[in-house]
């Protein structure tokens, strides 16, 4: 088996183009050791922070894809490690799950549960409750910002979607009347920044491969990678949208990304 593709470096989605919930997409393991075997330098790039990338690490490996944490870049991640450039060991509210509080504490914040913030922290939270809406409102009206980790309307999970931090956003901003001021996951330039410094190749020397429109591919679009939409997870095949962005190839899933015998 040998790659269809001739790109260096290849960026990975997770939820809905390797996997799906606790269930590999058929064909992704020998696709990605394919790639791996041919030279190809390999990453997978999330926009969900419900895990840490050690976490997530295990579960690709536990699903047939041997990973390591270096291997992943996800959103809490990128945020932690972009507002620690902005404001190092600030006090922050973080609407999130215990992986997103502890990755912000590892990078050196104070995450308080109260209003007494420099930042509101919006991360995509199951957890998300009345409480902690009127907190970051408190927080905004002492002089707080907002940064948020994804726009992800919603999360592919097996059989469906659930709601995902476009949700917890929109509630902050609603109630707030302010705006996030940024949101690193893609399709920001601040998260591909680090996936390309991880890859250790340059952007147009790279594919994303994804399942997402509005993320994955037009990321690629706007900064310069190569595109792949796998029809696996949220996008599917009658979508207007394939044929306005055009994706540099549309696939049915990972496993096409390799010629077989």
């Amino acid at each position: 088996m040998r790659p269809r593709f001739p790109y260096r470096g290849w960026l990975f989605d997770l939820d809905g183009t390797v996997y799906l919930g606790e269930r590999l997409i058929p064909g992704a393991a020998e696709a990605v050791a394919a790639l791996r075997e041919a030279g190809r330098r390999v990453a997978f790039l999330s926009n969900k922070p419900l895990q840490t990338r050690a976490d997530y690490a295990a579960k690709l490996s536990r699903l047939g894809v041997p990973a390591a944490a270096d291997d992943v870049i996800n959103s809490s991640l990128v945020l932690a490690r972009h507002l620690r450039g902005l404001d190092p060991g600030a006090a922050v509210f973080v609407i999130g799950e215990p992986p997103m509080i502890a990755e912000m504490r590892a990078h050196g914040f104070e995450v308080r549960e109260d209003e007494r913030v420099r930042w509101v922290v919006i991360a995509f939270d199951r957890t998300f409750s009345y409480a902690k809406l009127n907190t970051a409102l408190q927080a905004v009206r002492r002089g707080a910002r907002l940064i948020a980790t994804n726009p992800d309307r919603t999360c592919p999970v097996e059989g469906g979607e659930i709601p995902d931090c476009a949700g917890m956003i929109a509630a902050v901003e609603a109630v707030t009347g302010h705006t996030v001021e940024a949101v690193v996951g893609k399709p920001s330039p601040i998260i591909l920044e680090v996936a390309l410094a991880t890859l250790g190749v340059r952007a147009d020397e790279t594919v994303i491969v994804g399942d997402r429109i509005e993320t994955d591919i037009t990321m690629g679009k706007r900064l310069g990678l190569a595109t792949i939409l796998v029809l696996s997870g949220i996008t599917r095949a009658d979508d207007p949208r394939i044929a306005s962005l055009a994706p540099d190839h549309v696939i049915g899933s990972i496993a096409e990304l390799i010629e077989r015998p």
